[in-house]
Parts: structure tokens; sequence; C-alpha cells
């Protein structure tokens, strides 16, 4: 018999491999796989790219695979396309590798109305689950990224991290140099011992919300199109991927 390995050992083991240094750009983070309809390919990247305009993604770089290669366990069929993108644990990762002992929490689906975050709708905890949180949301059709998109007002994924207290201006220099880094994904961050979008934080804890990865995969789905999302997938160099506004899509649909 198999113990179950909640997704939470996967989070962890992960976290610990990230070495991105936001102030240089160089370094491994952690990417999320989607794999799309070699046909749908200029409509998905277009998607992809209004939702990273909209601040709905963790970061605007990305990488193809094309048909018949391979990345991390995931080969990708003929008649497919592969689009690697920035999870939001990568932010967990970093966080890490400065000093601050982060701990993710939970997934879940935040309600926002004219741009402003109100609160969770829907969560699941990392502890609790084998299967990502957000994954299991966006199967759900809980989401309105669209109506986001459209009028600043809709449902969008996001997840929660606790630290420290006495590290909050650790944190927010370190998020600081993510933004300028392009990781511009951070949804809020809590008061110490205060609830932030509604949940609670642990004692001398404050909390970090940060815009899930798999939004733009969300937005794709709203609009129709079938797209299989691996979560987590595998660590990638940086420099390996290309801004979304730089890419030369004649040079993958030849």
């Amino acid at each position: 018999m198999t113990d179950l390995m909640f997704i939470i050992s996967r989070i962890e083991n992960m976290m610990y491999q990230v070495t991105l240094d936001p102030v240089n750009r160089k370094g491994k983070i952690i990417v999320n796989i989607s794999i799309v309809n070699e046909s749908d390919f200029k409509t998905v990247i277009s998607l992809f790219r209004q939702a990273i305009h909209s601040g709905l993604a963790v970061s605007p770089y990305i990488k193809i695979i094309r048909a018949g290669e391979n990345i991390g366990d995931v080969t990708i069929e003929k008649g497919k396309v592969g689009i690697a993108t920035a999870c939001s644990i990568t932010i967990d990762g970093v966080l890490l590798k400065a000093g601050i002992p982060v701990k993710p929490r939970l997934g879940g689906v935040v309600e926002i109305h004219e741009g402003k975050p109100l609160r969770f709708t829907d969560v699941l905890t990392y502890d609790s689950t084998t299967i990502d949180p957000l994954d299991v949301l966006m199967s759900q059709e809980l989401t309105s990224v669209t109506d986001m998109i459209n009028t600043g007002t809709g449902k969008i994924l996001a997840n929660l991290r606790e630290a420290p207290m006495p590290a909050r201006d650790k944190i927010e220099q370190v998020l600081d140099s993510l933004v300028k880094a392009g990781f511009s994904c951070i949804l809020e961050v809590g008061e110490p011992n205060n609830d932030i979008l509604g949940i609670q934080v642990g004692r001398d804890k404050l909390g970090i919300a940060v815009i899930g990865g798999t939004n733009p995969m969300a937005y794709v789905q709203e609009n129709g199109l079938d797209i299989d999302t691996h979560e987590l997938s595998i660590l990638l160099d940086i420099e390996e991927m290309t801004h979304i506004d730089e890419l030369k899509l004649e040079s993958f649909l030849k």
C-alpha cells in the first residue's frame, strides 16, 4: 500500500529548489506546463497576453515546447504545443532563499470588485489535498477571469502563505525586487495578526496573497478552448524563457 502524498510535500520539495535571483533575473523558477491544440496556439497566446497585461499572471515570461519535445516528464504529442509559465509557488521559494520561513497554506478563488480584492470565496488547504487546489477549483469553473479582464470585477485564482511577523521589512524588500523583475503578482500583504481577505492567520504571523499562475489557463478555458495544465511541473531556468511580448509566433507556426 502506497502512502498518500499531499500536495504540500511536493510544494515544499520544489520551493527548496528555486534559485531565482530577482535582482539579476537569473536562476531556476517553478513552472506550470499547459498543452493546447496547435490549431488554437495563436488564439491561446493572445488570451495569455491579455491575462498577463491585466496583471493576472505570475510573470510575463514563457517558453514554448514544440510537438515531439519533452519537458520534465511531459511529452508534447503531435498536433499539440506546450507552454511553460511561472508558478506562484516560485514566490515562496524566493522568500525561503532570502531566509524567510514561509508556509504555503491554501489555494482559492478571490472575489475582486472594481480592481480591489475583497475575500476568498472558496479555498482548499495544501495539507488536506493530494491535488493542486487551483487545478481543482479551475475544473469546477468557479472563476470569472473574462469578467475581471473586461470590467475589473470578477473571480480569480489566488493562493495564501504565512510568514513570521518580525520578517515584515525583509518580506517587503524581497517582494519589491520580485515586482521589479516582472513578478508583479502580489495581491495583498496583510497586517500582522490580522485576517487577510477573510482568512485568519496564525499568531504573530502575517498573510501574503499571490495571484495564481493558472489564471491565464482559466481564461482560455472560459473561452471554450481545450487546455491541459500540469501545475508545479518542473523547475526551469528563467533565461530559457522569453517575455510574451517578444515572442515571434511565426517561428512556432511553420
